[in-house]
């Protein structure tokens, strides 16, 4: 208040000056004193002319600083003018605002940046007038549904209609289902779609979350982890309480001074015993072996139609000697960035299952097909076997789960892994008479 009042008191203090100014020269000219009267009036013009300027860059300083701030640019500097103390209140002011500006920026470049890294998709919509602009959209959504960083609604409309159509049918409140989209005309998959709608100073906002079914069920089977340790003791101790059971009994036989046939016989069949449960554990340890240690893919451009012709002529004997007839399908040339050692093998699993599949059936085929489209590659895995049963479509990428009695359940799995590992993902489409597991690696 004070500064301002010192400024109005120096302006008083410049109007009163031209007044005496003027009085002054009036006087001169009454007593006949043409020159001096002239020379009055002069300095009259110069007091003017710098109380012009004064004011003129007092208002143009305030005006600038006032659009700055109304219109968020804080680049401009004032350093030159903060000598002057009439401006201490509008630069404090400017100062605080900036630093205000500066904090919130900051703010939302880290809130940016969480939400970027968040692996589940994320577009808030702002309500204008009647249609709505897409205020953010994070990273993943746009990599996982390969849509640009579009502006409008009606834009990502053309590229996700089934997502937005569903969106539209609530008429943007809030809503919680499942929605399957079909990404570039691939094989839809299933994801969780939560909606919620709010209010903030007045602007509409409307969020929307999608979650991988896939990504929903991986943290489910974090806690299915507990159910399998549960497995391994019980295996662990199906095996070892009996071993050790035959341990004491063995130590008791071998402590008599002779054995009879009888007793030898015992000693045979509890050897056998012994080895035959130790193959079983080692062959349980060695499986989970392979799923909780895989390492991670060390990837490099290897051809695609050599990594799958690769993984045929290692499976060609067993094709021969079941009378299994392979067909590729592939018609072009693509390099892929992948470990291509874990790739092999997940090709191997696959044909190993499509073997398995192909038992009983006459006239046994394996279509081995590629399609590279956007940034993603396919490779599809068909058999005409007997399919895969309803009862056991959820249950084929679970650790250990097989119908075989030769099976160790785990390479379905290990193949979910090796693919997930490599930022893609692998899916089955089962009919009668008709099966097929394609993998889908994302290039980055």
């Amino acid at each position: 208040m004070f500064k301002t009042f010192q400024t109005y008191k120096l302006l008083f203090l410049r109007l009163i000056a031209i007044v005496i100014m003027i009085e002054i020269a009036i006087y001169f000219f009454k007593i006949d004193l043409l020159f001096t009267g002239v020379f009055g009036l002069f300095v009259v013009f110069l007091l003017i002319r710098e109380m012009y300027f004064y004011v003129r860059n007092f208002v143009l300083l305030y005006d600038k600083t006032i659009a700055s701030i109304l219109q968020n640019d804080f680049t401009s500097d004032f350093s030159n003018h903060k000598f002057n103390t009439s401006y201490n209140d509008l630069f404090q002011l400017y100062d605080t605002l900036k630093n205000k500006q500066n904090e919130q920026v900051s703010k939302d470049i880290i809130y940016r940046s969480i939400l970027n890294n968040i692996e589940t998709g994320i577009i808030i919509l702002q309500k204008q007038d009647s249609d709505w602009d897409i205020f953010l959209m994070n990273e993943y959504f746009s990599k996982q549904f390969n849509v640009p960083k579009v502006s409008k609604w009606k834009y990502l409309k053309n590229q996700l209609p089934s997502l937005c159509e569903i969106i539209e049918e609530d008429d943007f409140q809030e809503v919680k289902t499942s929605v399957e989209i079909s990404i570039n005309e691939q094989n839809k998959q299933t994801f969780v779609l939560q909606a919620s709608r709010t209010e903030i100073f007045e602007k509409d906002y409307f969020i929307v979350l999608l979650d991988s079914i896939q990504n929903v069920v991986e943290k489910k089977e974090k806690d299915a982890w507990v159910n399998l340790m549960k497995v391994i003791s019980h295996e662990l101790l199906n095996s070892i309480t009996p071993i050790r059971s035959i341990c004491q009994n063995l130590q008791d036989l071998v402590e008599q001074d002779s054995l009879s046939a009888e007793d030898l016989e015992d000693v045979k069949n509890s050897v056998e015993t012994m080895l035959r449960r130790s193959d079983h554990l080692q062959k349980f340890v060695e499986g989970y072996r392979k799923l909780a240690m895989l390492p991670s893919p060390k990837k490099e451009k290897i051809e695609l139609q050599h990594l799958i012709d690769n993984g045929i002529q290692v499976m060609n004997p067993l094709f021969k000697e079941k009378g299994i007839e392979v067909v590729k399908g592939i018609g072009f040339k693509s390099s892929i960035n992948v470990d291509a050692q874990q790739i092999e093998q997940v090709l191997i699993n696959l044909l190993t299952n499509c073997i398995h599949a192909l038992k009983d059936i006459p006239q046994k085929q394996i279509l081995i097909s590629a399609e590279a489209k956007d940034n993603r590659t396919f490779i599809r895995i068909t058999d005409n076997g007997r399919g895969i049963e309803k009862e056991i479509e959820d249950k084929i990428f679970l650790p250990f789960f097989t119908t075989r009695n030769e099976g160790a359940g785990i390479g379905l799995t290990l193949s979910k892994n090796i693919i997930e590992a490599h930022g893609g993902y692998i899916s089955y489409k089962s009919e009668v008479g008709n099966t097929s597991f394609e993998i889908c690696l994302v290039e980055n």
